[in-house]
């Protein structure tokens, strides 16, 4: 459950652009309304107020119609970005040109932010006198992860993971303890079977299942300790979409049945050289492997097809949050 990758940040703002641009459109345009483009109170006060209910916004300020900042950068509380700006050149920034281009307020593309060195957007709403001349834009910039969690409501659970992944790092450590233990009972049971030795003669050709009966159940709980490492605190893994719980799920039975079938054919081999009692128990262990494999395939087969079907409907015909289809079309 670590931070969205860049990867899949970018495929979530692809899948959610119009609501995206819409909602910073409307915050900018919100800001901007009856206030005078110079830096004020009325208009720290409106950032402010802002910022408290939508926290991906980083910052505010406003540039001259040559694109030059004539105001200081009013910054989220929150967020330790730079307030000093006034006076920079941003006539070659994306918003800028495209504003200018446009004539019109624009949402840009993403594109990594000098102040805070993270993907995020940035909105531009020219500013215009009473008599219609331009004055200059006033420009919104807003973290990318944080709206997007801010949309997909996710944001709550993305202050909890640092506990989430606190307690999968003690399971995982758990685990590895367990791994070490059965290392030390198998490397013990490995020197009984050296020639000086404690190993009674009897029975001494079984004595080698002992030992590899502790290596694979230290490679099945180190794999399974493995898979929490990877799939719950290294890597991040986005809830929203099947394909990651089918990953996670897909990984963790794998594990099993790797242990399972090493223990059955341990137990078959050990039949075969003893008097033959466990060879039924054996038999029944290959095919509950079988039948966990065969339900497994269908499990990722039918898994595949649904997420296929339902990303079909969301890009054809399924609503968006501004009301439209999610391909961008107006329904009528």
């Amino acid at each position: 459950m670590s931070h969205m990758s860049y990867i899949h940040l970018l495929e979530r703002y692809h899948d959610h652009r119009g609501p995206i641009r819409d909602l910073l459109g409307s915050l900018l345009t919100g800001i901007a309304e009856d206030r005078v483009q110079e830096d004020s109170e009325d208009l720290a006060s409106a950032v402010a107020a802002v910022s408290d209910r939508y926290p991906f916004l980083d910052l505010v300020y406003a540039l001259d119609a040559s694109g030059r900042q004539i105001t200081d950068n009013l910054v989220n509380p929150r967020k330790g970005l730079p307030r000093s700006g006034r006076g920079m050149d941003r006539s070659q920034r994306p918003y800028f040109r495209q504003a200018t281009e446009a004539d019109d307020l624009v949402v840009t593309d993403p594109y990594l932010s000098s102040a805070g060195r993270h993907l995020c957007l940035s909105a531009a709403l020219p500013q215009r006198d009473g008599s219609g001349n331009l004055r200059g834009y006033l420009v919104l910039d807003a973290d990318l992860a944080g709206i997007v969690a801010f949309l997909l409501g996710d944001s709550a659970r993305r202050r909890f993971q640092p506990l989430f992944k606190g307690v999968y790092s003690l399971i995982v450590l758990g685990l590895l303890t367990v791994v070490g233990v059965l290392l030390v009972f198998s490397f013990q049971e490995l020197r009984a079977l050296l020639p000086n030795g404690a190993a009674a003669d009897t029975a001494r050709h079984l004595k080698p299942f002992g030992v590899i009966i502790f290596l694979t159940l230290s490679l099945a709980i180190f794999d399974l300790a493995k898979t929490i490492l990877e799939e719950e605190v290294l890597t991040h893994k986005d809830i929203f979409r099947h394909s990651s719980t089918r990953r996670t799920i897909t990984r963790f039975i794998a594990a099993i049945l790797i242990a399972v079938s090493i223990e059955s054919l341990l137990l078959m081999f050990k039949a075969a050289l003893g008097d033959g009692t466990g060879l039924l128990p054996a038999v029944g262990m290959m095919f509950t492997v079988a039948g966990l494999l065969i339900a497994l395939g269908v499990y990722v087969f039918l898994g595949s097809r649904a997420e296929v079907q339902l990303l079909s409907w969301q890009k054809g015909c399924g609503p968006d949050l501004t009301g439209g289809r999610a391909d961008g079309k107006d329904r009528s």
